[in-house]
């Protein structure tokens, strides 16, 4: 069959599913498994193998990417300790626990081969989890833990899989092992920051939604290569990069360049995840018959498989019940800090500043006490709990990528059609048992969603404060257009009225070809209003004093005002 055919036949297919999996209810990841699992056995479907470089190099970092620029940079600071004990800490026990496990069992493949398998099996794949938590309500914090999660862990597997790797070929120490994790992560970070920060400020030069949007498929690579080239985590850097990004994109790119972004990259991002996943099943046959010509039984390579994966199930509960003691114990502490920061904020208030003091350090001070106030309201609000800690510990399921890592061992390690099969097992019998079980997991812990009335007041609070912004905005005795004339006072007046109706706004009418002199002053009065908003929003972003959906629902408020001001201002 074609390769044209071929693509365009798992397109189609990869649509289908998708949407008879949202008519069932099912996790599309899932549905897609089982069909390409089903479809490997049918006689005349061909064969489709794509070299697992072109996975890791080639597929990964875009669909990295694409999720960490959503990914609320706040989000990611408030959750990080249990990101990072999550991604790095659970794969590197889960790494150590099923080498010694595979040693045990099979002690001829030698320890790096061994624990290089362990890695392989460490990281979880996130998507199918927080596509079953979002459509049944699981709370947002335990969804960016989830997903925070899944975007870390694969560097650090595959940081543990390299080093695993390079210890086949001679001797490493546990030293080096550390010494290259951490430069891989400080390497990783440092070109991830450099290169988010030079991506948006050269995209908001270009004032072109479809050449903004061009480049951004492009950043993912530019982020991962030169990581890679300095031995570095590429998958890290990616990551951080897309972190930034979405950080900084709403006050530098402009609203058209970012709907546009948003939409291609969602259209990319489900075709690659799909791919994966309709990929894995139908690299089933292929496996098994690589597998059983290479002597060894396949039985007992599944039944190592089933044994793995319940050893990385149990790893992962047992791992987060002190993650969830510890998170509690950080809340406690959030509500025994919240009334001294209160007082200290008091007598900031009442008191003269010290003489060492300046203005300048003051505000700072404040603004501080601010973001850490807003941080324990963060753990205070948003409490994880046991109940939750369940779904996150019943929430490891593997994916594409642990059988992608598994083939880009070497050819010459011992029994590694076998591994392979392990592997692949590990990863369709925790995404399937995990996966399908999750509901009801979720309905039996009883996780309580997000508090909906205190969402509404939050946001309420936050767009009044943008109204108040935009209303001081107008206020300006000293409004001129940009040619230095003052405006028609009664067009001030009526964009003040627009003004109070929260976001403002939505009273605008376009005149004949934009040419009504006081049409064009009235917008130029809604863009300035408009431009304090999105500036007000930015403080607010980045003290931390709303959630993130509060956030994103402002975001989006403005984001549509802004769209159809500038189709006002086109015409």
């Amino acid at each position: 069959m074609e390769p044209t055919v071929v693509a365009v036949v798992g397109v189609i297919s990869m649509v289908a599913v998708a949407m008879f999996s949202k008519r069932l209810g099912l996790a599309e990841p899932l549905s897609l498994v089982v069909v390409g699992a089903a479809l490997s056995f049918v006689p005349g479907v061909p064969h489709v193998s794509i070299e697992p470089e072109w996975i890791l190099a080639g597929v990964l970092p875009p669909l990295l990417y694409s999720a960490a620029v959503n990914m609320p940079a706040n989000d990611f600071r408030r959750n990080f300790r249990a990101i990072n004990t999550l991604a790095v800490w659970l794969v590197v026990v889960t790494t150590l626990g099923a080498g010694v496990f595979f040693h045990a069992l099979v002690p001829d493949i030698g320890w790096p081969v061994a624990f290089a398998l362990g890695a392989v099996i460490s990281p979880t794949d996130a998507v199918a989890a927080t596509s079953v938590g979002k459509r049944l309500g699981l709370p947002h914090r335990l969804l960016a833990t989830l997903e925070g999660e899944g975007l870390v862990n694969d560097a650090s597997s595959l940081v543990l899989l390299r080093s695993a790797v390079a210890a086949m070929a001679g001797t490493v120490s546990l030293w080096s092992v550390a010494g290259s994790f951490v430069y891989s992560v400080v390497v990783a970070v440092a070109i991830g920051l450099v290169i988010g920060h030079v991506n948006v400020r050269i995209r908001a030069r270009l004032n072109d939604a479809v050449l903004s949007t061009a480049v951004s498929f492009a950043v993912p690579f530019i982020a991962y290569v030169p990581a890679e080239e300095l031995h570095a985590s590429g998958v890290l850097a990616t990551v951080v990069t897309g972190v930034v990004t979405g950080y900084r994109s709403p006050a530098r790119l402009r609203v058209q360049d970012r709907i546009t972004e948003t939409v291609n990259w969602r259209t990319v991002a489900f075709l690659l995840e799909s791919g994966l996943f309709l990929l894995m099943g139908l690299s089933l046959k292929a496996l098994i018959d690589d597998a059983s010509d290479s002597g060894p039984s396949v039985g007992s390579a599944v039944l190592l498989g089933l044994a793995a994966s319940a050893l990385v199930i149990a790893v992962r509960i047992v791992f987060v019940a002190p993650l969830v003691l510890g998170l509690r114990r950080q809340e406690r502490r959030a509500a025994t800090e919240r009334p001294r920061l209160d007082e200290l904020r008091a007598r900031l208030d009442e008191q003269a500043p010290p003489d060492h003091l300046t203005p300048a350090r003051e505000e700072r001070l404040r603004e501080r006490a601010q973001r850490v106030a807003a941080d324990l309201d963060f753990h205070l609000n948003e409490s994880l709990g046991w109940r939750g800690g369940i779904v996150l510990g019943w929430a490891g399921m593997r994916g594409a990528i642990t059988v992608a890592a598994a083939q880009t061992l070497p050819e010459d390690t011992p029994h590694r059609p076998q591994l392979v099969l392990i592997a692949y097992v590990v990863a369709v019998t925790t995404l399937l048992c995990q996966g399908l079980s999750l509901p009801t997991v979720i309905r039996a812990a009883k996780v309580p969603g997000d508090d909906r009335e205190r969402l509404r007041e939050e946001e309420q609070k936050l767009f009044a404060q943008l109204a108040t912004t935009g209303a001081a905005a107008l206020a300006d005795p000293g409004l001129a257009d940009p040619d230095g004339k003052p405006f028609d006072p009664d067009t001030v007046t009526r964009a003040r009225s627009a003004n109070s109706e929260v976001l403002a706004v939505d009273h605008l009418k376009a005149a004949d070809d934009g040419a009504d002199p006081l049409q064009r002053q009235y917008q130029q009065l809604c863009v300035l209003a408009l431009d304090a908003q999105r500036t007000q929003l930015g403080i607010a972003r980045s003290r931390g004093t709303y959630s993130s959906s509060a956030l994103a629902t402002a975001q989006r408020a403005l984001d549509k005002e802004e769209a159809r001001l500038q189709r006002m201002t086109d015409r």
